[in-house]
């Protein structure tokens, strides 16, 4: 395994890992933002208040994407192990 491999499996976990991430932080800078924009006209600046709100909107996109997110993993973990015996030539 030369270190050209190495670098192009890393980058290529890199790139996964910032698209099965990217839905979920997506869903928590929308509510984040939203719930700031209510915090900030009704002037109640509660720190507390944000965290509910942004842990359903993640759980309910995790309920959406999770399947496909648990494919992708899958597939690339899969791909990984399969292409093992290759690489450690």
């Amino acid at each position: 395994m030369n270190p050209a491999q190495v670098l192009e499996i890393a980058r290529h976990a890199l790139t996964l890992l910032i698209l099965l991430a990217a839905p979920l932080l997506l869903a928590a800078l929308a509510v984040g933002l939203i719930v700031g924009m209510l915090q900030a006209a009704t002037q109640v600046n509660e720190l507390t208040l944000s965290f509910i709100p942004k842990l359903l909107a993640m759980a309910l996109v995790l309920l959406i994407a999770g399947p496909w997110m648990l494919h992708i993993l899958v597939d690339y973990t899969r791909q990984l192990i399969e292409s093992l015996p290759t690489l450690m030539r």
